[in-house]
């Protein structure tokens, strides 16, 4: 067989070398994987500015979000003004099987869209809360997380389904209906998360910085607007090429992260889109969320400011 071959237009090369270290794959199975399950990743990609964890033989991982010079002309890009860096960011837009084909040419193993589309920036399509427990052996600990994440919807009134991450911890993803503005869906997602605290604060935390966590998993409430998340069925850079998989709320507690493979995910999805058909359709934001989320301080800039006062204690001291 070739290490090299053509699909769909798209010059495919080096197929046989090593994905990277530990993936137990090469490049021609990442391919083979992305091609297989294209009918279902490219429609959570399609529209919107597109980041990738690529990985170059004998270089890092590294994000990329920026369009490089040799991007086809049919690879649709969108510019966006990136605040932080003050400049303009060519994002590509996966809108086809045939751009997937070139980005896994790439190597670009992880896909990361944000929740929103390119055309309506400031109306999220979810609310996303990423529960990260302390360590890879605490999955069963993301999952009891999961579990108080979702009564905490039932008793908001809200729909959710979950996804493995494909590293140490799940996602919970909430369709919104688009009314919602980015601030007030942030909102939403702080009060949500709070109130899956209080419902066992021994075991789940939303603090944001580390070493004020004590050892809890931690209710991520940040993934709003323009952040983003990976993909239900985007690959890791992690030992053994784990998946972001789709779970049903029932068989939670039954799976490890390490059940889902570029491997092994064709055959456990028999021909179908496991993460649509456990989506709920989409829904409101609860104003009383919202109301409650614009009470509670945005953890990112708490922990800014929280991380000086520190810093100069420390010098003080």
């Amino acid at each position: 067989m070739s290490a090299d071959e053509e699909r769909d237009g798209v010059r495919l090369t080096n197929l046989d070398q090593p994905l990277f270290e530990g993936a137990d794959a090469t490049k021609r199975d990442l391919v083979d994987y992305l091609d297989a399950v294209a009918g279902y990743l490219v429609p959570q990609l399609e529209g919107r500015p597109l980041s990738v964890k690529r990985v170059l033989r004998g270089q890092k991982p590294f994000m990329q979000k920026n369009t490089p010079k040799y991007t086809p002309s049919w690879v649709r890009t969108v510019a966006v003004w990136a605040e932080t860096s003050q400049r303009e960011v060519s994002y590509a837009l996966c809108d086809d099987r045939r751009t997937l084909l070139w980005f896994a040419n790439q190597r670009a193993v992880e896909y990361h869209p944000p929740l929103v589309r390119a055309e309506t920036w400031d109306r999220p399509t979810d609310l996303v809360i990423d529960i990260d427990p302390p360590g890879s052996e605490a999955f069963g600990d993301a999952v009891a997380a999961a579990h108080l994440v979702r009564r905490a919807m039932d008793d908001s009134g809200l729909r959710g389904a979950v996804k493995t991450s494909g590293a140490k911890g799940v996602h919970v993803f909430v369709p919104l209906d688009g009314a919602a503005r980015v601030e007030d869906v942030a909102a939403a997602t702080r009060a949500l998360a709070v109130r899956a605290e209080r419902l066992d604060p021994d075991l789940v935390t939303t603090a944001f910085i580390r070493e004020d966590r004590g050892g809890k998993v931690f209710l991520d409430s940040t993934r709003a607007g323009g952040a983003t998340v990976i993909a239900a069925y985007s690959p890791r850079i992690r030992p053994g090429a784990p998946v972001s998989f789709p779970v049903a709320w029932d068989d939670l507690d039954r799976v490890a992260p390490s059940d889902f493979t570029i491997r092994t995910a064709p055959a456990l999805l028999a021909g179908r889109d496991v993460w649509t058909d456990l989506l709920p359709e989409p829904q409101p934001v609860p104003a009383d969320l919202v109301e409650q989320g614009h009470t509670i301080p945005i953890a990112r800039v708490q922990a800014m400011h929280e991380g000086k006062r520190r810093a100069r204690a420390r010098r003080d001291a």
